[in-house]
């Protein structure tokens, strides 16, 4: 699965999301993508059963780019810990995504099979998503 070889900081802030995606908003490497149409967090688990569902409808036809890296770590507290005693430890691993953001690009494949591949990836994702092509 996706996650950085090294970071600055163990720890980061959850932060917040607001506006749309000004890099990364075009079909710049394939033929066809899948666009996010609103705010969210993606897993480095979900990036990556969405990636898995693709490949597995094109059957190694054509070529996958992945538009994200999940490199903002997130936090939890162990089950039935009280309140305080500070953050809890990293478990996994968030890309944030804008609206507009397109996050899986395939090229090599005809249209129609492209499309149901990233419908099923669509499926995977906890975002809103919609199907794009180039130009």
């Amino acid at each position: 699965m996706l996650s950085p070889k090294k970071v600055k900081y163990r720890k980061q802030h959850k932060g917040f999301l607001k506006g749309v995606a000004t890099k990364g908003d075009k079909v710049c490497f394939g033929d066809i993508g899948l666009k996010t149409i609103e705010h969210g967090r993606l897993t480095n688990r979900q990036i990556e059963s969405a990636r898995v569902a693709i490949m597995r409808h094109i059957r190694r036809g054509g070529k996958v780019y992945i538009r994200m890296f999940p490199d903002k770590p997130y936090t939890e507290k162990p089950a039935e810990t009280r309140q305080g005693k500070g953050k809890g430890s990293p478990v996994g691993w968030v890309a944030p995504v804008r609206p507009g953001k397109v996050l899986y690009e395939i090229i090599g494949v005809d249209l129609q099979q492209s499309r149901e591949a990233l419908i099923r990836a669509s499926h995977k994702l906890p975002v809103k998503t919609k199907i794009v092509l180039k130009g």
